[in-house]
């Protein structure tokens, strides 16, 4: 399914993308790793631990590190996602990750899914380098690093905070809506449903 007008898609140069349920298959239950961490319902986790005391934050960090390390390497790729990546990197297309995952975990991640081989070292943002998503941080850090123009960029996601981060730094956005909800259909220039569907758009 395919909503509003997708012509800037073909003009895009630079292509920013989330990873967890974007490009691989979503394996996060946050409530139960809230309910593991011990932190209170329906607030986001990074955030949460933020407010915990230094101590105790580093020890709650380092069980969630642990915690998205076995995700990890049970990763699968999203459908689709190896072609979308491969026939914009034939087409000379910038890409790049801005996640609110670890670089160590992201790295797991996108070797396990097979992806990893799109993706420079320098254009690889993690939350151990940057504000999470919403922030626009990581997108603006890759924009620099870039000297690419934020109308000529786009942030991939499957998430409001993907596409607020997106919105905030200027930048086109793209909700991947796999469950058909159209939960954040608001904040995105184009929604679909499967990666096929956008890659049948360049």
């Amino acid at each position: 399914m395919l909503d509003k007008t997708f012509d800037f898609v073909k003009n895009l140069t630079h292509w920013i993308f989330d990873l967890d349920g974007t490009l691989t298959v979503a394996a996060h239950d946050f409530d139960a790793i809230r309910e593991q961490l011990g932190l209170p319902k329906n607030r986001p986790i990074l955030e949460e631990l933020e407010n915990y005391p230094p101590q105790k934050a580093k020890a709650l960090f380092k069980e969630l590190e642990a915690i998205e390390q076995k995700i990890a390497m049970d990763t699968k790729d999203q459908p689709g996602a190896s072609q979308l990546l491969q026939k914009l990197t034939d087409r000379g297309i910038v890409l790049g990750i801005v996640t609110r995952n670890s670089l160590p975990n992201t790295t797991i991640t996108l070797k396990q899914a097979g992806l990893l081989n799109f993706f420079s070292k320098e254009s690889i943002i993690s939350r151990n380098c940057c504000l999470p998503k919403p922030d626009p941080q990581g997108i603006n850090l890759l924009l620099s690093r870039w000297q690419a123009p934020p109308q000529k960029t786009v942030m991939v996601g499957d998430y409001k905070f993907d596409l607020l981060a997106g919105r905030s730094a200027g930048v086109k956005t793209i909700c991947l809506d796999v469950t058909g909800t159209r939960l954040w259909y608001d904040y995105a220039d184009l929604s679909v449903d499967t990666l096929h569907a956008l890659s049948a758009l360049l």
